[in-house]
């Protein structure tokens, strides 16, 4: 490697954000065809984004852990970034509240003057939505204590905590798909509907991403691929679960609490 007088990397030439751009097109398409046609082509161009998504963390891990590439400039850029993007992604979900207190605080006549709607029955805050919201609060401790255990190295309980971590991440997914296939309402039935299936779908899918992004970090560790000192993709994937577990405390206090 040549030489570098200035504190930033200058990155290689990559196929990575040429293919996750044409990809995340496709899965557009897909989506739609989700609907309409058939469920086959949005999980087929899923998964190559997805073997997409891990092949760029491969090589941004390999720059930063293997390489030595990451400077401090470098490291600061990734971690603005991810706030920037975490921020992003919090007005992505205020656009929703906002839309759900306009419908409920003013109810319109059509929706029978009620809140929620008549004939729409919510689900019982005190069954599923407790559960979920004990399991999901238990993954963020949990993913806590593991970041506590890789500052003091202990790589045991590190990778223990990060595994259940996963695993209450992949529970809670399964308890969400349960209370969708036992609801008594479905996404059409009036605009609650639509704004619960929009709302809870969404946070379940930034759920499925941030195991994935935990799953990533897991098997990074197992190949020594970080340390006690140079672990930010971990550091990053622990405040994106932390916002997951904040985003679910409002969507639980709003739509399943309030609503009763």
């Amino acid at each position: 490697m040549s030489k570098s007088n200035q504190s930033f990397h200058l990155v290689d030439f990559s196929p990575w954000p040429l293919y996750s751009s044409a990809l995340s097109g496709c899965l557009v398409v897909g989506f739609l065809g989700f609907f309409h046609l058939s469920s086959y082509f949005f999980f087929f161009f899923f998964f190559f984004l997805f073997l997409v998504f891990y092949s760029w963390m491969r090589d941004v891990s390999r720059e930063g852990f293997f390489q030595g590439v990451h400077s401090y400039y470098v490291i600061f850029g990734l971690s603005l970034g991810m706030f920037l993007f975490i921020v992003s992604e919090i007005f992505f979900f205020f656009s929703f509240f906002w839309s759900y207190f306009h419908s409920s605080l003013v109810v319109s006549f059509s929706l029978g003057g009620v809140w929620p709607p008549v004939g729409v029955f919510s689900f019982n805050v005190y069954q599923t939505p407790l559960l979920n919201t004990i399991v999901l609060l238990s993954s963020g401790a949990i993913v806590t204590f593991s970041h506590f255990s890789l500052l003091i190295g202990d790589f045991f309980y590190y990778f223990f905590s990060l595994f259940f971590t996963f695993f209450f991440g992949f529970f809670f997914l399964v308890l969400q798909f349960y209370e969708y296939y036992e609801g008594s309402f479905s996404f059409s039935d009036s605009v609650y509907g639509s704004l619960f299936y929009l709302v809870t779908g969404f946070h379940g899918f930034h759920v499925l991403l941030g195991s994935f992004f935990l799953l990533f970090v897991f098997f990074k560790g197992l190949v020594g691929g970080l340390s006690v000192f140079h672990h930010l993709g971990f550091e990053m994937s622990v405040w994106y679960w932390h916002f997951v577990d904040v985003v679910w405390l409002f969507l639980f206090s709003v739509f399943y609490w309030w609503s009763v």
